[in-house]
């Protein structure tokens, strides 16, 4: 290194600190700036909180080995710079038993942590397990058409295109699949995506634990009308909730299975639109439309 390079070191390393350190005091103040655009981070239902938990708990045993390695690599870089004479030359450390056990026991143990945790929650978290209540779940059948989200309540015979409403504190057991390319189904305020795929029944359970207009949409590219495909989920008092059923029950349009054939052609920007259900098992038929054989000609 040239002298001149080794005059302005110390002070690229100061700088560097500062800017890292600038990173780490801005990037909270950002999320709390943005944090109704960052849905992950601010969750209005106890599996998305624990899901976030668990992505925050995981981080912060991460920055246990991430934040001493940069700090160090600050150290070593200050201490054993070209121009320091008093830094003692010391290439033995490299086999130093002590040392290996450190550097390579520490993550070691953290990463089995991180595993033996994210196994348990996993499970616990698992989509398909009922959420406990003592409230009787609400069961909603989603389909994933291009471009645009149909919802059935079987129990109400209403069903809905880009609009779901339920009510706060009662768990949802949504049954998904799709009747166009295979998608995925989301919810960030409440929960983790599950796909949506066609001759296929997935499942998920979620809770709203606050009232408020969430942001559903496609976590899965599925072509040109990709960008508006997202819905309104609507968490409301039991009251309110109850009040709309009633009004959509005596909604003007109804939906066959000759209707739905009609809005399963693919459309964008689909706006909202709510529709009394004529059948009864229309779930069932969509799920089974693609398993019939062919006939023989």
């Amino acid at each position: 290194m040239t002298a001149k390079g080794k005059k302005f070191l110390p002070y690229m390393l100061i700088f560097s600190g500062i800017i890292l350190a600038l990173i780490l005091i801005m990037q909270p103040l950002t999320i709390l700036q943005f944090k109704n655009h960052i849905a992950v981070l601010f969750p209005k239902g106890i599996i998305a909180l624990e899901e976030r938990n668990l992505l925050f708990i995981i981080q912060a045993i991460m920055l246990l080995v991430i934040i001493p390695v940069y700090i160090l690599t600050f150290i070593f870089s200050w201490r054993y710079r070209a121009n320091n004479p008093k830094a003692k030359y010391e290439p033995d450390l490299v086999d130093n038993t002590l040392a290996e056990y450190i550097w390579w026991g520490i993550p070691l143990i953290l990463t089995i942590i991180i595993s033996v945790l994210t196994w348990y929650k996993t499970h616990e978290l698992d989509p398909y397990k009922p959420i406990k209540s003592d409230k009787k779940a609400i069961t909603i059948q989603v389909v994933a058409l291009q471009w645009k989200w149909m919802f059935i309540y079987p129990e109400e015979k209403i069903a809905t295109v880009n609009f779901i409403q339920i009510p706060k504190d009662v768990p949802i057991h949504f049954e998904i699949t799709a009747d166009a390319p295979m998608n995925s189904f989301w919810i960030p305020h409440l929960g983790g995506q599950i796909y949506a795929m066609p001759k296929m029944k997935t499942e998920l359970n979620l809770i709203a634990n606050e009232t408020g207009d969430f942001r559903g949409s496609s976590a899965n590219l599925s072509g040109e009308g990709f960008s508006g495909m997202h819905f309104i989920t609507r968490a409301s008092s039991e009251e309110e909730y109850s009040q709309w059923l009633k009004t959509s029950k005596q909604a003007s349009k109804i939906l066959d299975f000759d209707q739905y054939n009609k809005l399963a052609d693919p459309s964008q920007n689909n706006p909202v639109e709510i529709y009394r259900l004529k059948e009864d098992h229309l779930f069932d038929q969509i799920l089974m439309k693609y398993m019939h054989p062919k006939e023989k000609s």
